[in-house]
C-alpha cells in the first residue's frame, strides 16, 4: 500500500527530509524576510550544508513581490491538483523548484524601488519555469548567498527584469508549439 503524499504551504511535501525552501516571515513588520534552501536528508553529507540562506529581503521588498509569487505558484499548484497556499507569519515551506523560482524573483527585486516591483514581477511571470530554474543555477553558482547582493548574475537579474515598462495586464507570452523546430533557422538547413 502506497502512502498518499501530503503537501503543506506551497507544494512542499510534508514528510521529513524533503529538499525544500523555507520563507521565514517575522511577525514584526520592520524585520526582514529570509529565504533559505533546506537540503533535507542530503544536508550534512559530502560537504553539503544542512541549509543555506539565499536572500534576506527588507519587508517593503517582500510586500512588493509576495502577491505575484503567490498567484503564480497557486496557478501551477491548482493545475497539478495540489492544495494551494498563502503566505503567513512564521515558517512557510515551498517546493524545491518553486523555491528556486522565488529566489530569482527576490534577487531581481532586492535592490529595486517600489516603482520597479510591478515591472520585475511582470517580467518574472513571463519567464517559463525552466528559464527560472536555469537562472537560479547560474546565480547560485556565483552569487547565491545573502551577502552577494549586486554581484554577477544577481546584478544581471535586476538589470534584465527591471528594465522597461510593465507589459499590458493580462498578456502572457504564448508557449512555443511543441512541433516547432528549435533549429528552424536557415543556418541549420540541410542541403
Amino acid at each position: 500500500m502506497t502512502e498518499k503524499v501530503q503537501f503543506v504551504d506551497f507544494g512542499a511535501q510534508e514528510k521529513f527530509g524533503a529538499h525544500l525552501f523555507r520563507v521565514e516571515i517575522p511577525a514584526a513588520r520592520n524585520q526582514s524576510v529570509v529565504i533559505a534552501e533546506d537540503y533535507g536528508y542530503r544536508g550534512q553529507e559530502n560537504g553539503i550544508p544542512r541549509d543555506e540562506e539565499r536572500v534576506i529581503l527588507k519587508r517593503p521588498v517582500w510586500s512588493g513581490i509576495a502577491d505575484s509569487a503567490r498567484r503564480e505558484f497557486n496557478d501551477r499548484l491548482k493545475a497539478a491538483n495540489i492544495p494551494t497556499g498563502r503566505w503567513h507569519t512564521g515558517t512557510n515551506l515551498v517546493d524545491r523548484l518553486l523555491g528556486k523560482e522565488l529566489c530569482v524573483l527576490a534577487w531581481a527585486a532586492e535592490t529595486a524601488t517600489p516603482e520597479q516591483f510591478p515591472v520585475i514581477c511582470s517580467k518574472w511571470a513571463a519567464l517559463r519555469p525552466e528559464e527560472r530554474w536555469w537562472l537560479f543555477a547560474m546565480t547560485v553558482a556565483e552569487a547565491g548567498l545573502p551577502e552577494d547582493t549586486k554581484r554577477g548574475w544577481r546584478r544581471a537579474l535586476f538589470d534584465a527584469l527591471s528594465d522597461g515598462e510593465k507589459p499590458a495586464t493580462g498578456r502572457k507570452r504564448r508557449p512555443r508549439p511543441l512541433d516547432q523546430d528549435l533549429f528552424g533557422s536557415p543556418l541549420f538547413e540541410r542541403k
